[in-house]
């Protein structure tokens, strides 16, 4: 009896401690996560100039789940934020010269987090086409170069299938969402539904989340630190100087040519992506363009 008293004590001394422990350590953690979750919804906000109709209660608290996923998504949406000061300043201008609202550029985000993503389905790049969208969209694609891969190029094929959907749909926000649906699958719902606009859709839960997550991308990338998210701008990924060499005909081995130009292999594909293999072959004297670093390799 002495004996089990004895531990007894030990152990209550020994939780005791621990829940000191968890005292003093466990509100700090708890803070910041309240800070994180209980944010406040803007009181306003729009897609492309379209404004949202936070008025309608389910349309708040799509909004609400897709902010509160991507404040929690710490690494990713840090990820995002990084990435963006090196893309954005390639899309924006593209954008701009097409005639594209600005906010489409946070669409990109939410389909690759801004790198060249390969999804189950073989959709690629930044902006995520399937290959035959591709092609549709005036972009190379093959085993030996796949434009999906060049930012610029890419984007400019988002442009024009955008503004092939504004002239159907009349508006950005139902663009945005065909961009996931289909413009044929979200103008059937719009016939059988008898609606027209978005927020009066009932889509599948991914076209649903879609137009949402793009909000939520872009009010917390426009406004990092009211979410938590301080990053120094020297913590930013930064653009690198680049020079263009044009080439019209074949290179039969990358590496070398890589090496030619004071670089290596590796550093040649993650300037130029669209460059699929270890040679490029070019029968009929195309004329393509490979980005050459002049610094940070």
């Amino acid at each position: 009896m002495k004996f089990t008293n004895k531990i007894s004590q030990i152990f209550t001394v020994v939780i005791a401690s621990g829940v000191l422990i968890f005292a003093t350590i466990n509100p700090t953690k708890e803070n910041k996560m309240n800070e994180q979750i209980a944010v406040n919804l803007p009181s306003k906000i729009d897609f492309a100039g379209e404004e949202t109709p936070l008025k309608i209660a389910d349309v708040t608290e799509r909004l609400d789940r897709e902010l509160l996923v991507n404040i929690n998504a710490h690494a990713s949406t840090i990820l995002a934020i990084k990435r963006a000061n090196r893309a954005f300043p390639v899309i924006e201008p593209i954008l701009k010269k097409n005639g594209i609202p600005d906010d489409f550029k946070y669409l990109a985000v939410i389909e690759s987090g801004l790198v060249n993503a390969v999804s189950p389905a073989g959709a690629r790049g930044i902006w995520q086409f399937m290959p035959d969208t591709a092609k549709e969209r005036g972009m190379e694609v093959s085993e030996n170069v796949d434009q999906r891969y060049d930012l610029a190029k890419s984007t400019q094929a988002a442009c024009s299938y955008l503004l092939s959907a504004k002239g159907k749909f009349g508006s950005w926000t139902l663009a945005a969402a065909s961009y996931n649906g289909g413009m044929t699958g979200v103008n059937k719902q719009i016939g059988i539904q008898k609606v027209s606009t978005f927020y009066d859709l009932l889509l599948t839960e991914e076209t649903s989340r879609y137009i949402f997550r793009i909000l939520a991308l872009k009010e917390i990338m426009k406004n990092p630190v009211k979410y938590g998210f301080n990053i120094a701008s020297e913590d930013l990924y930064q653009t690198l100087p680049t020079r263009k060499i044009e080439i019209d005909s074949s290179i039969t081995d990358l590496a070398d040519f890589a090496k030619s130009q004071g670089i290596n292999y590796k550093i040649l594909k993650i300037h130029n992506p669209w460059l699929r293999e270890t040679k490029l072959v070019n029968d009929t004297g195309k004329k393509y363009q490979i980005e050459i670093p002049l610094k940070g390799y």
